[in-house]
């Protein structure tokens, strides 16, 4: 599937009555759910890259919106998605070249709690904390 072809199944969800966060929450969701999924099994090979693929796919869509000019989030707010999905991209290259299961543990945290955030209602929320990325022991960024 095409990114375009994605965007476009994303929106029509979003126009049946399917909420953009909670839809973007469930996606999150499975995708998190297939890289644990894939960081359990003996021969992960094939799995493992599959989920990997599946969540660069899902934050390349993410990235797509957030640059779109039709997103009204906050420029902070985008930025620092921005800023988490470029994180995604090198520790995903990273993960894909020197496979190894531990990787997959970031990305697992990273989409559980972004989803948890989404299904937050507005009302809910007392200030809303920025997102970063995972840092190092020694400050970096994890990659």
């Amino acid at each position: 599937m095409s990114r375009i072809q994605s965007n476009q199944a994303y929106r029509s969800s979003q126009k049946l009555g399917a909420g953009a966060r909670q839809t973007e929450a469930r996606a999150l969701l499975e995708a998190a759910r297939q890289l644990s999924d894939a960081g359990k099994e003996s021969d992960t090979d094939g799995e493992y890259r599959t989920a990997l693929r599946l969540n660069w796919r899902l934050w390349t869509i993410i990235q797509s919106d957030i640059a779109s000019e039709e997103n009204q989030l906050p420029s902070e707010i985008k930025a620092n998605i921005m800023s988490l999905s470029i994180f995604i991209d090198k520790h995903t290259v990273g993960a894909l070249a020197e496979p190894d299961l531990n990787k997959l543990a970031v990305l697992v945290d990273i989409n559980r709690n972004i989803a948890s955030g989404l299904m937050t209602t507005p009302e809910e929320e007392t200030a809303p904390a920025p997102i970063a990325a995972p840092e190092s022991t020694t400050g970096g960024i994890v990659a």
